[in-house]
């Protein structure tokens, strides 16, 4: 447990504000364990790369649960699949599934995050999303209670996941098996309330060494066309129907716009970086006015990828 702690030195933004209280469990053991403590009145925020997140700079006076580094596991199981823990980063899944000779996880190396973050907004780059290999995934509610669910228990779509509110699933003692007990409909129905721990993963069969020459081809197309010189959280906005984001941001003359130390990047219209002394507010500035230029200039209206959470100074 660490007290105030800046969440610049936890989000790939590189700004934000102060954190009450950090938490990084030593395994999922102890995740469980804390969780069972925790006030049910504390706020609570699970984070592992901070790369999908922007800190308000008034900063959290919650709880936030620091998953990188804590939930590790990743093992090929017996009949083939891949079981990932949340705290798992995508780049050394996809090594991982290539070292198996398995292919379908390549695309994972292009997502700067990790796979708890995945999960929960549905994650994807290159035509490939990371729910269309997943077949469970075991949460934890603020119970400190694991469950284990399927595809079947969320809505899913382009970068949503929402735990539907009827949606059952096999409570779990510790790391033994699921009990098989039906539940009445979670008590957590809301996706924040229950956090992805890990997932169980299919692929197929493959070329291995084909898979890592892949990931090279997708490693190399990123750093060429994203602006990874400079702190940043990856695409801000999701594309809308059948466009592109950065189309349309381009099209609107924003490239290179700067508020702050906020700028929209010369190299990908839908990347905003932090040119040095950003604050968060410089960020979710740019943020709102990229989406009021675009919508007054094409009508369309873009909706934010990254999270923003937090209060303002």
């Amino acid at each position: 447990m660490r007290f105030d702690v800046p969440m610049r030195k936890h989000t790939s933004w590189r700004a934000g504000g102060v954190a009450r209280r950090m938490y990084r469990p030593a395994d999922l053991d102890d995740l469980l364990v804390f969780l069972r403590t925790l006030p049910e009145d504390e706020p609570l925020v699970a984070v592992g790369l901070g790369s999908n997140l922007l800190v308000r700079d008034g900063g959290l006076r919650g709880t936030v649960l620091l998953l990188h580094g804590a939930l590790t596991e990743l093992r090929l199981a017996a009949d083939g699949t891949i079981y990932v823990e949340a705290g798992v980063a995508g780049a050394k899944l996809a090594r991982f599934a290539s070292l198996q000779n398995l292919r379908g996880a390549e695309f994972f190396a292009g997502i700067p995050g990790t796979v708890g973050g995945m999960l929960a907004m549905n994650a994807g780059c290159y035509g490939s999303e990371i729910w269309e290999r997943v077949s469970q995934v075991r949460t934890v509610n603020r119970c400190g209670e694991l469950r284990t669910r399927t595809a079947e228990d969320y809505e899913i779509a382009y970068r949503h996941v929402a735990l539907k509110e009827k949606g059952e699933g096999r409570r779990e003692q510790g790391d033994a098996a699921a009990e098989g007990l039906t539940l009445p409909p979670s008590p957590f129905p809301l996706p924040h309330e229950e956090f992805f721990v890990s997932a169980t993963m299919k692929f197929e069969a493959g070329d291995g060494d084909a898979a890592r020459q892949e990931i090279k081809a997708l490693l190399a197309k990123r750093i060429a066309s994203q602006p990874l010189n400079l702190p940043n959280a990856g695409s801000v906005f999701r594309n809308p129907p059948n466009d592109f984001a950065a189309r349309l941001i381009q099209q609107c003359g924003l490239k290179g716009k700067r508020i702050g130390g906020a700028q929209v990047s010369e190299k990908h219209a839908n990347f905003i970086v932090n040119t040095g002394d950003a604050t968060a507010a410089d960020i979710e500035n740019m943020i709102n006015e990229v989406r009021a230029t675009v919508a007054a200039q094409t009508g369309v209206q873009l909706h934010p990828e990254v999270r923003i959470i937090g209060e303002a100074a």
